[in-house]
């Protein structure tokens, strides 16, 4: 890693107590996100942790991405909704599956009302840093064309994840990129379908790890890495 990019994702990072609940000490990359240097240190580092691991091997790049409307007044630690005539246009979300957002739409979304969600670290962004191409995963319900799934457990319950069948060829090699690892379930839902796939899971990596949480054991053999680690 670079000496001088790693310090600068380190020191965007914001730390809220009792968020979302009492007890949890949550940690905000949305700060990462608004600063272009930060935000571009971030990739180049997974990006060239990858390169040197794997060299040319990856065929793609494989994340969640999501759009969504969540409910409830609270959303973003410390931020003001952006609002007009009683509707929300815009807010930094963080989900509460691990995921973060940004504001605005990805490029191929539908326009949505009201708080707009997508992954903070947009694999398709990793992707072009890499030369490659990108695989979307969604939620269930949101891929058209035949599908995939795999169910993962949430805190309150379960979620579902799916692929497009035709997303893979047999034997490819995927590594799977996420903005956050905490208890593992979404990023082992993933490897399962790429699994159900049957292609290869090179690594799995992130930007933060919650190392308390052991999330890392729930993905078994596959390799992993993070950028930042806090308990």
């Amino acid at each position: 890693m670079a000496d001088s990019e790693l310090p600068l994702v380190a020191r965007r990072i914001r730390s809220f107590p009792d968020f979302p609940v009492p007890g949890v000490l949550f940690r905000d990359i949305s700060p990462v996100l608004k600063d272009p240097d930060s935000f571009r240190a971030s990739i180049s580092l997974l990006a060239n942790h990858l390169k040197k691991a794997h060299g040319g091997r990856i065929d793609y790049i494989a994340g969640k991405w999501s759009v969504r409307v969540p409910p409830g007044p609270r959303t973003l630690p410390g931020a003001a909704r952006v609002c007009h005539e009683g509707a929300v246009s815009g807010v930094l979300y963080p989900g509460q599956d691990g995921f973060g957002g940004l504001l605005g739409d990805p490029p191929d979304a539908p326009t949505v009302l009201g708080v707009v969600t997508v992954d903070p670290l947009p694999h398709p962004d990793f992707a072009a840093e890499l030369g490659l191409g990108c695989i979307l995963i969604r939620k269930r319900g949101k891929l058209p064309g035949p599908t995939v799934c795999a169910s993962y457990a949430l805190e309150y319950g379960k979620a579902e994840l799916e692929i497009q069948r035709d997303a893979l060829e047999p034997g490819q090699k995927v590594v799977v990129v996420d903005d956050l690892l905490a208890t593992g379930g979404t990023m082992r839902a993933a490897c399962e379908l790429l699994g159900q796939l049957q292609a290869h899971v090179l690594e799995c990596v992130s930007l933060v790890e919650l190392t308390s949480l052991k999330g890392r054991e729930k993905l078994g053999a596959v390799p992993f890495f993070s950028l930042l680690q806090y308990e």
